[in-house]
């Protein structure tokens, strides 16, 4: 998600470090930065942070970490955050491919994926984050038993993602084709799922765990 560009945005950020880390000092400290041993969920690709901060709501005995790489897109998540006072949520201004720099091995009880970039040109297949390469970062930063939540609008980026996954050995489970046809209560829409799904676009998503490459 692009935003106008904001040039306060840095200093905006860096003045609420108790939330957001916008640089290296966080670097396998995510544990730490909460101060317990709850598990963690994380978001790669949180957008404007409806997703994430309800979630986080929802769930006060779980540790939410939003990571979204435009900080002007993370300067609205921050806002929610404080103006909510949501205390088990952190945020990561950060590329996904990096995500094993600041997560150690095993640290993660789930990823989350919703409506991520379908980079849609052959060529930038690999920029995908369901790509085995993005799949490897998450493998090391999950649990055995952890999962893989993805939601997306597209149909070309979900088939990928379903040939992706099960090449890779992973298991799939809880595949929807259609989630608001009988919409699960617990679902929590983000801007681009109302977005899309007002539009007439189906919503897919699916559960996957690595438990079969054990």
């Amino acid at each position: 998600m692009r935003m106008r560009n904001k040039p306060w945005a840095e200093d905006f950020l860096l003045a609420h470090a108790e939330i957001v880390s916008i640089d290296e000092a966080r670097k396998g400290q995510m544990r730490e930065w909460f101060n317990n041993d709850r598990p963690i969920h994380i978001e790669v690709g949180s957008g404007m942070g409806r997703f994430i901060t309800e979630m986080a709501k929802a769930n006060p005995d779980i540790n939410y970490i939003g990571i979204e790489r435009d900080k002007n897109v993370m300067i609205r998540i921050v806002e929610k955050a404080i103006e909510q006072n949501i205390r088990n949520l952190r945020l990561l201004t950060l590329d996904a491919e990096h995500l094993a720099d600041y997560f150690s091995a095993g640290e993660v009880d789930r990823v989350y994926l919703n409506f991520s970039d379908p980079w849609p040109k052959t060529r930038h297949a690999k920029r995908r984050l369901t790509h085995e390469n993005f799949l490897k970062l998450y493998q090391v930063i999950l649990k055995p038993d952890g999962e893989v939540h993805f939601k997306t609008d597209n149909q070309h980026l979900f088939e990928f993602s379903l040939e992706s996954m099960s090449q890779y050995g992973m298991k799939l489970k809880n595949i929807n084709l259609d989630l608001h046809t009988d919409e699960p209560e617990d679902n929590i829409r983000t801007e681009y799922e109302d977005k899309f799904s007002s539009k007439g676009f189906r919503i897919n998503r699916l559960e996957a765990t690595f438990q079969d490459r054990l």
